[in-house]
């Protein structure tokens, strides 16, 4: 059987880490790809990839050379899935695709990083050109490989088209338990359990719902990040002791995917010294921009939405290390007293509480964002399902996302996380010990930004009276801004001609 004789399901475009992946779990789940990069050497790389891995005899990847090639290598309507880097790169592959002779009722699928706004122009730039659908991808290289979270949005045609091969792919999860069905070898299917792929809304919803979750993603990461810092600098434990800790943790509610690599990451050692590796790596964090994408929104919508954004500004400081290294040297920090071990193993459970609180603040100012944007771009978001499709194959998969997807099963309109009786309850019962545990790293000297955030978020939530009546006064002083009165019906302004001299204020209803 010659390569020109195969009409492929599937028409691929951009073979990095990605690509290669999802390219080789469509192939386990029984489609034939046409596949296409600028590299010729990674289109042979997956080819061979396929070829050991692959153990029906027949070949399921095809490599092609061109555009034109791939095109002609296709079923028609042709369905084409793009994973190329967001931006500029997505619009050059469209109008190549253009060019080689693309038709109206074809689908092109976007799973980068689009910023949603870009995705929403893209859809009507090239609404007489083909079919653009985007979706999402979050999992990683492992994700993408054995089964990711996939986050779909656009055109419902099209989603009736693409959905029967997104469920394939996606991870799965035990309907009843709510954790994930592993797969880890090549080859194998889980044809049972919930997939992780659910149908979002409209263009950009998806996209818009995926730089949420890697905003949340950055907040729990720089949570966890915090708590190794308290225990490695605050009670001086070594990283297998971190290790071992991170491990129990993991057992119980804080079980998730981030906490899990943490274990890992702090256990391996450099080949070379024997030292652990993390020891070695230089302090400077990068970010790609959605974590940027999400506190942006946030203030654009007036989500608060502390967590996120301190997690970036967290990475942003990060990057200063020449400036820190000064700092060091200069500023002081204060004495610390040596801590028993009796106080160690208090301090350790304050620390779990303390990520566990923060984690659940970060994943309320997450869908409460989601909401509020909801409702200003008029999606129809389904959060209790959004929480299903993460609970396996994405970054931020954990137990936890379980209680979450039950919260919104129990009151679909909820409001704001924070307010489920489970949560409530959770938060309620472990405060105390998360305050405590941001008090001693206080006192230590050492930079609880996220957890500390998350805390006041938390305060700021349940506090029914804020200072933001002498804030609004204020502003009405030097700007005439004007005010509502807690004495009078609300919606109507009021304005003092204030007089610092005599005190003599003249109320004017505006």
């Amino acid at each position: 059987m010659t390569q020109d004789k195969i009409l492929c399901d599937i028409g691929f475009i951009g073979l990095g880490v990605m690509g290669k992946n999802l390219v080789l779990n469509l192939a386990d789940n029984g489609f034939n790809i046409a596949a296409f990069d600028l590299s010729d050497e990674k289109v042979q790389a997956v080819k061979a990839q396929d070829e050991a891995e692959n153990t029906t005899g027949t070949p399921r990847v095809y490599g092609c050379s061109s555009y034109t090639e791939l095109l002609s290598q296709l079923k028609a309507p042709h369905l084409i899935v793009l994973s190329v880097p967001a931006g500029a790169p997505v619009d050059q592959v469209c109008e190549n695709l253009i060019g080689a002779g693309i038709q109206p009722d074809d689908i092109i699928i976007d799973t980068g990083n689009s910023l949603w706004v870009d995705t929403v122009a893209r859809e009507q730039k090239y609404k007489s050109n083909f079919l653009l659908f985007s979706s999402a991808v979050s999992g990683g290289e492992v994700g993408a490989r054995f089964g990711p979270a996939l986050m779909p949005s656009g055109s419902p045609y099209a989603w009736a088209r693409v959905r029967p091969i997104w469920e394939a792919i996606a991870a799965k999860v035990d309907p009843a338990t709510g954790k994930p069905l592993e797969r880890t070898q090549p080859g194998q299917v889980i044809s049972e359990g919930e997939p992780c792929a659910a149908y979002i809304g409209p263009a950009g919803a998806g996209h818009y719902v995926k730089m949420v979750h890697n905003g949340i993603e950055y907040a729990d990461m720089q949570i966890i990040c915090e708590a190794y810092h308290v225990l490695k600098s605050g009670l001086g434990l070594s990283c297998d002791e971190i290790a071992d800790i991170f491990e129990e943790w993991n057992n119980g509610p804080l079980d998730s995917y981030l906490m899990e690599i943490s274990v890992e990451v702090l256990r391996h050692k450099s080949s070379d010294t024997n030292t652990p590796i993390v020891e070695l790596i230089l302090d400077k964090a990068g970010q790609k921009g959605t974590g940027l994408w999400t506190a942006m929104s946030s203030l654009e919508v007036g989500c608060p939405a502390p967590t996120i954004a301190q997690a970036v500004y967290a990475r942003s400081i990060s990057s200063f290390k020449d400036l820190r290294t000064q700092a060091s040297t200069q500023l002081q920090g204060i004495e610390v007293s040596p801590v028993s071990d009796a106080e160690k193993a208090q301090l350790i459970e304050q620390l779990h509480d303390a990520i566990y609180c923060a984690k659940m603040c970060a994943y309320a100012q997450g869908f409460q964002l989601m909401k509020l944007a909801a409702k200003e771009h008029g999606w129809t978001l389904d959060f209790g399902s959004i929480a299903k499709i993460w609970r396996a194959g994405c970054i931020i998969r954990a137990a936890f996302l379980q209680s979450i997807t039950e919260a919104f099963d129990r009151n679909e309109n909820l409001e704001n996380l924070l307010l489920d009786d489970f949560f409530t309850q959770q938060l309620g019962e472990r405060q105390l010990n998360w305050r405590k545990g941001i008090c001693f790293a206080t006192m230590q000297g050492i930079p609880t930004g996220a957890l500390s955030s998350a805390l006041a978020y938390y305060d700021s939530v349940r506090c029914e009276t804020l200072p933001a009546n002498l804030l609004q006064g204020q502003r009405d002083f030097f700007g005439a801004h004007t005010f509502e009165r807690t004495d009078k019906p609300a919606g109507k302004k009021y304005h003092v001609e204030w007089s610092t001299k005599d005190r003599a204020t003249i109320a004017i209803d505006s």
